[in-house]
This record gives structure tokens, C-alpha cells and sequence, in this order.
């Protein structure tokens, strides 16, 4: 009985860490970004500064749905457990930061094509809308959602692997099915504004139930339909989109 409130303590600081670490990234976002209207495109940004934003905010968007599976990670760990989550905690940011590439690509189209007649804006904003959606609701989110939400089959995986870079490879693969699970979500950036803080917010808290409640394929399926009705009202009420459509809404 005396090792189980140290069990307890120790598995809880990772989890404790990345919720830490979500905050700050958080109290970045709205101190620096929270006050600004939603932009279209990469907000001026040049490719590292946009590397550099985008990854803070799914670090924090992420990071609270991740922060369970650290702390069951945590828990194959014996020896040097916080630096080596540390090294969990990066490699699953790296993914996320790659996908910053073909968000950057995006986000250049996206803003040409925001720069031009409204009609052009409102029929990319449709797309965003219809492809999130579509997505939301295939049998490849499902099985991604799948793995993020029951992950003790990924969890006898990481423990075959063998040698100094076990922490890496878990880390990056569990970013991998992350990312295939949520990049549907973070499109929907484009069309609300990059850094729309109440969109961010939102989505957040989407990917936090999809992943924690017990409802959560219920509520990606909700989401996903969600989307596809916005691919339609978006053509009749373009301010929807306001990153597309240089719409009302602003980021707080």
C-alpha cells in the first residue's frame, strides 16, 4: 500500500507535463494571436514562422487529449522516466510539425484564393467543408480514432521495441495515428481563420471528446455531418468561412 501513492505520483507527472506544457502554449496563442481578426493564408508568415506558430498551436490543441495516453506509456517506463517522455513528447510534435508542410502549401492556395471574388472564397470554403467532412465519417477515422482511444494494443507494440530509440518511434507512430484521426479537424482552420482562437477552442474540444468521452465515434460522426451541412449554408452565408471569405468573425 506505502508504493502505490508513489506509482500513482510518478505516472502522473508526465501527463502533468504535457498538461503544463499545453497551457503555456495556450497562454501564447491567446496573448500573442487572440486579439486579431481571422486572416486568410499563412497570416504573412514565411515557412519557418509558420512551422514555428503551427506547431505551438497543436501542441496545444493536442497535447490535453494526449496527455492519458502519456501517462499509460509512463507506466512501461522504469528508469528515466520523465527525460524519456520528454523524447515521447517531442518525436509526437515532430509529426505534427511536418504536417505543417502541407498546411503551409495549403494555406498559400487557400489565401489566393481568398484574394479573389467572393464566389471563389465561398466555393473553397464548400471544399474544405465537404472534404473534412467526408472524411470524418470513413471507415480510416474510424480506425484511427480507434487506436487513440483504446491504445494498449499500441502500447505492446512500443514495448517490443527494442534499443535507445523505443521513445522516439512511439512518440512519432503515435503522432502518426493522431495525425490521421485529426487532420480533418485542423482543415477546418483554413476556413474559420488560422488563428481563430474561438475556433481553436472548439476543435479542441472536439478532438478531446472524440478521443476521452465515451461517446466519442458518435461524436465524430456529429462533426462529420456537421461539416457537410456548412459545404451547403456556406454558399448562401459566406461569413462562415471567414478565413476564406474575409468574413465578420474575429479571434476572440
Amino acid at each position: 500500500m506505502n508504493g502505490l501513492p508513489i506509482t500513482v505520483r510518478r505516472t502522473a507527472v508526465p501527463s502533468g507535463l504535457l498538461l503544463i506544457a499545453a497551457a503555456a502554449a495556450w497562454i501564447w496563442v491567446a496573448t500573442r494571436w487572440g486579439g486579431m481578426r481571422a486572416m486568410p493564408g499563412t497570416m504573412g508568415l514565411g515557412l519557418p514562422a509558420f512551422l514555428a506558430v503551427w506547431t505551438l498551436m497543436m501542441a496545444a490543441m493536442m497535447l490535453p487529449a494526449t496527455a492519458p495516453v502519456a501517462a499509460l506509456y509512463a507506466r512501461t517506463i522504469t528508469l528515466r522516466r520523465t527525460p524519456r517522455m520528454v523524447v515521447f513528447t517531442v518525436a509526437y510534435l515532430l509529426v505534427w510539425a511536418a504536417a505543417g508542410l502541407p498546411a503551409y502549401a495549403l494555406a498559400v492556395g487557400l489565401g489566393r484564393a481568398a484574394s479573389l471574388p467572393t464566389e471563389v472564397g465561398t466555393a473553397a470554403a464548400a471544399a474544405v467543408f465537404a472534404v473534412s467532412g467526408v472524411y470524418q465519417l470513413t471507415p480510416l477515422k474510424d480506425r484511427c480514432l480507434a487506436r487513440c482511444r483504446s491504445p494498449l494494443g499500441l502500447m505492446l507494440r512500443y514495448a517490443s521495441y527494442p534499443g535507445r530509440s523505443r521513445d522516439l518511434r512511439a512518440g512519432a507512430h503515435h503522432g502518426a495515428f493522431c495525425l490521421g484521426c485529426c487532420w480533418s479537424l485542423m482543415v477546418l482552420l483554413a476556413a474559420f481563420g488560422l488563428m481563430n482562437l474561438w475556433a481553436m477552442v472548439v476543435l479542441a474540444a472536439v478532438i478531446t471528446a472524440e478521443k476521452l468521452v465515451p461517446a466519442g465515434r458518435l461524436v465524430a460522426r456529429a462533426v462529420g455531418i456537421a461539416s457537410l451541412a456548412l459545404a451547403v449554408a456556406v454558399v448562401w452565408v459566406p461569413a462562415l468561412a471567414p478565413g476564406l471569405t474575409g468574413g465578420g468573425m474575429t479571434g476572440m
